[in-house]
């Protein structure tokens, strides 16, 4: 055991990690990005829901239980629709967490006993974002009722409620987290597919020596981008295929949209991963560092867009940076068109994100290309 030579060995370790700043930057990064990540972002009961009210009979009563829901903090009343229809649009886009109905009369039944009946509806296609707000609507309409419980109500406060709420969970009314759990599994599995197999082929073209040759053919770069990118989208149609197959003998999903809409929201959401994986490619100067930056991508997707817990219990700065992600946007198209059977103008909204993230990605990627070994 020589300690010179150990210690030798040691101060050249010590170089090249200095030298690699990336991959020093990914030990020291990664960690700290989880902290932040499961210490601050991530909340399994959310609150302030959005809420949308259908109030056919603005009485006291009414006001009273709309007060104690915003109280709870659980909800938050953002949309006030003029009818049924747009409020069940607003809960088929996902602009609205809940639709709460008082019918016309409501009041004047309660004072007369004939336990009018509210629905509340739910979006239930990601039921752990619900669940916790819908325990507490009981417990809710309970202490609603008890501010109103004088005069003629007065013998009804201590006995059960004297009206029914009927609540309906919309597109998942058994509240079966595969319902969720399943399609979201495409959007992550094209993520860390599309991203870590471009994310390499700019880098195994150095390391085999086969550079120099792509460098002398007069191909430009978005040629180079294309030709790469575009193998890799029949490829994850095939995932694709695999996993609907599946969720469907296996885990019984329903398909209640369009397979067309699906496809074509499946080559602009690949694409911008591709992009991406590119232009990972064009940064990392080995296969180990584009390895290491579609890990650093993929970890904040997979937290930060809904998949895993529910987006809307995110703080704001979190939401911010997952609104930013393409992942984000495609899985809240999956769950629409298999789980609400929406078609393109439901899904139009999320379109565009993804688009205007593939154009930044491939820009950046175009201008990262190096035409040159050096």
């Amino acid at each position: 055991m020589s300690w010179s030579r150990l210690a030798a060995i040691l101060i050249k370790e010590l170089l090249q990690l200095r030298r690699d700043r990336l991959t020093f930057a990914m030990m020291v990064g990664v960690p700290v990005m989880q902290l932040v990540l499961f210490g601050f972002a991530i909340n399994t009961d959310p609150k302030a829901l959005p809420t949308a009210l259908l109030i056919a009979d603005n009485s006291i009563h009414a006001r009273s239980l709309v007060a104690a829901l915003e109280n709870s903090q659980y909800f938050r009343v953002v949309q006030r629709p003029a009818s049924a229809a747009q409020g069940e649009h607003l809960l088929a886009t996902g602009q609205v967490q809940f639709l709460l109905e008082i019918p016309a009369g409501f009041a004047r039944a309660l004072e007369r006993g004939q336990r009018p009946a509210l629905l509340f509806a739910a979006d239930a296609t990601d039921p752990a974002a619900s669940a916790a707000a819908l325990a507490a609507l009981e417990p809710i309409a309970r202490q609603a009722l008890a501010h109103d419980a004088r005069g003629v109500l007065a013998p009804l406060q201590p006995g059960a409620l004297p009206y029914d709420i009927r609540i309906q969970r919309r597109y998942n009314p058994e509240g079966l987290t595969r319902y969720n759990i399943v399609p979201g599994l495409i959007g992550v599995i094209l993520t860390m597919t599309m991203v870590m197999m471009t994310a390499l082929a700019m880098t195994r073209e150095r390391e085999r020596g086969t550079m120099e040759n792509l460098l002398a053919t007069p191909a430009r770069p978005l040629e180079v981008m294309i030709g790469k990118i575009a193998p890799y989208i029949g490829i994850g149609y095939v995932q694709v295929a695999v996993v609907l197959v599946a969720a469907r003998l296996l885990f019984a999903v329903p398909m209640a949209g369009s397979y067309a809409v699906l496809a074509g929201a499946l080559a602009l959401f690949m694409a911008a991963n591709l992009a991406v994986g590119f232009t990972f490619s064009t940064i990392a100067r080995s296969q180990l560092q584009a390895m290491q930056l579609t890990f650093f991508f993929f970890l904040p997707s997979i937290l930060l867009s809904g998949f895993m817990f529910p987006f809307r219990g995110m703080p704001p700065w979190a939401q911010a940076i997952g609104e930013a992600l393409p992942l984000t946007h495609f899985l809240r198209i999956v769950r629409g068109i298999l789980l609400k059977g929406n078609g393109l103008a439901e899904i139009a909204p999320q379109l565009w994100p993804i688009a205007l993230f593939m154009a930044a990605a491939g820009t950046v990627a175009l201008l990262t290309y190096r035409r040159t070994l050096d």
